[in-house]
C-alpha cells in the first residue's frame, strides 16, 4: 500500500519549464539516501518533483527522508512492503505527474547540471526520441571518484549496439519520458521474483531501444558508487541477470540478423564470465568460457598469457625482502564543486571498431523496418 500526505504534492514549479519527476527507489539506504538527496535537491533545473519509495525498509531511511522532505516541498515519501527495484521504480513513475521522469539509486549522486542538460536535450528532439543518458565516474563510500565509466556513446537508434556496448551503464544516467516508459510497461519485477534481480535497468534499456531514439549527453555528470553492500556487488547474481535479461531481449526481437544476435551472446557471456569470476565461481567461470572459446579463442589465449605473466610478476615479489607501501594519492570529490568532464576517446581495436560498423548497419537496417511499419508501407 502506497503511503504520502496530499499536502506534499501542492509545488509550484516554473511554468515554462516540464516537470521532471525524479524516482529514487531505496531500501535500507540510510547510509547514503541524504547525500543522494541532496545532489537531486541541488539540480539546477528547479521543476522537479523528487519521489522517494521506501521499499520496505528497516532502518532509518524513512526518517531521514521525512526530515529532509520538511526543508524541500519537492521531496514525497511513498512507502511500500519489500518487492524490489523494479517494482519500486513502477511505483515512482505511476505517483509522478512529470512528463520525463529520471531514475537515482539511493547511494548514487548526479552533478548539478544533470538534469538541465538532458532536458534541454531531449526538449530539442521529437517524440521518436524517448530518452537521454550521460557518463558517469565510479565513486567509493566517500564520495571520491576512484576511475571514470565508459567513454563509449551512441545515438540514434542503438538497439543492437547496446546489446554490446551496454552504452548507459547505470540505473542512475537515464532520463526517460514518462509516456515512453509506460508504453514499454515500465519495469520489469519478475527478474526478482525469480532470484535474478540486478539488471532490471538494462532490461527497460532494451525495450527503450528496440522502440525509440536514445541521445547522449557525452559528459560525466553521475556518480555510480561501488560499495560492499551495492547490489552490483553481487557479482554471481549480476552476471546470470545479465544472461536472463540479454536472453530475454533476443528471444522478443527475432528480427535481429545472426551476426548481432552471435555478438550480443558472446559479449554478455564475456561479462559473465568477469562477474562469476570475481564471485569466485570457478565452475560457472569454466562453463561459461566454453562457448568463448569457440566464439572468441584470442580471448581465452590472453585470459592464460595474462595468468601467467601474473604469476611470473606473484613470485619476483616474493624474492623481494622488503617493499615500500604505494601512499595514496589524493582523490577528487564527486560534488557541486566537480567540472563537468569533456569526452576522452574511448579505446577501441580494429576489430571492435568493423564489429561496431557491423551492428550499426544492423541499427540502421531495423530502424528502416520500424519506420516502415510505422508507415503503413
Amino acid at each position: 500500500m502506497l503511503s504520502y500526505k496530499d499536502e506534499d504534492r501542492g509545488d509550484t514549479f516554473c511554468s515554462d519549464q516540464p516537470l521532471v519527476a525524479v524516482v529514487i527507489p531505496a531500501f535500507n539506504a540510510s547510509t547514503y539516501i541524504e547525500r543522494t538527496l541532496r545532489s537531486a535537491m541541488r539540480q539546477t533545473y528547479a521543476a522537479l518533483e523528487i519521489i522517494v519509495v521506501n521499499d520496505g525498509s528497516t532502518d532509518d531511511t524513512a526518517k531521514l527522508v521525512e526530515q529532509m522532505a520538511m526543508s524541500d516541498s519537492r521531496i514525497r515519501l511513498l512507502s511500500t512492503s519489500n518487492r524490489g527495484v523494479a517494482a519500486a521504480r513502477n511505483a515512482g513513475i505511476e505517483a509522478s505527474s512529470g512528463r520525463f521522469v529520471a531514475f537515482l539509486d539511493a547511494d548514487d549522486l548526479w552533478h548539478p547540471t544533470k538534469i538541465e542538460k538532458q532536458v534541454s536535450a531531449l526538449t530539442r528532439l521529437s517524440s521518436h526520441w524517448a530518452a537521454v543518458y550521460t557518463l558517469h565516474y565510479i565513486i567509493n563510500e566517500d564520495d571520491e571518484i576512484i576511475r571514470p565509466g565508459s567513454s563509449d556513446v551512441a545515438r540514434g537508434y542503438i538497439y543492437a549496439r547496446h546489446l554490446n556496448v551496454k552504452y548507459i551503464g547505470n540505473g542512475s544516467a537515464l532520463l526517460v519520458r514518462r509516456n515512453a516508459a509506460l508504453a514499454i510497461g515500465g519495469f520489469d519485477s519478475s527478474y526478482a521474483a525469480a532470484g535474478l534481480g540486478g539488471c532490471e535497468d538494462l532490461d527497460f534499456e532494451l525495450k527503450l531501444a528496440a522502440r525509440y531514439f536514445i541521445e547522449v549527453v557525452p559528459e560525466r555528470l553521475v556518480g555510480y558508487r561501488k560499495h560492499p553492500g551495492s547490489m552490483s556487488s553481487d557479482h554471481l547474481r549480476m552476471g546470470k541477470s545479465a544472461l536472463e535479461v540479454v536472453r530475454r531481449s533476443l528471444a522478443a526481437n527475432p528480427q535481429l540478423p545472426r551476426y548481432a544476435i552471435g555478438s550480443a551472446i558472446d559479449a554478455t557471456q564475456k561479462y559473465a564470465f568477469w562477474e562469476f569470476r570475481e564471485a569466485r565461481r570457478t565452475f560457472l567461470s569454466l562453463l561459461t568460457l566454453r562457448p568463448i572459446l569457440r566464439s572468441d579463442p584470442r580471448f581465452v589465449v590472453r585470459l592464460v598469457l595474462e595468468k601467467g605473466l601474473r604469476g611470473i610478476q606473484h613470485c619476483l615479489r616474493l624474492g623481494t625482502t622488503s617493499r615500500q607501501d604505494q601512499p595514496r594519492t589524493m582523490r577528487s570529490k564527486f560534488d557541486e564543486q566537480l567540472a563537468p568532464s569533456c569526452l576522452e576517446c574511448p579505446k577501441e581495436t580494429p576489430r571492435l571498431r568493423r564489429r561496431l560498423m557491423r551492428l550499426a548497419a544492423v541499427d540502421a537496417k531495423l530502424n528502416s523496418t520500424l519506420a516502415a511499419r510505422a508507415n503503413g508501407t
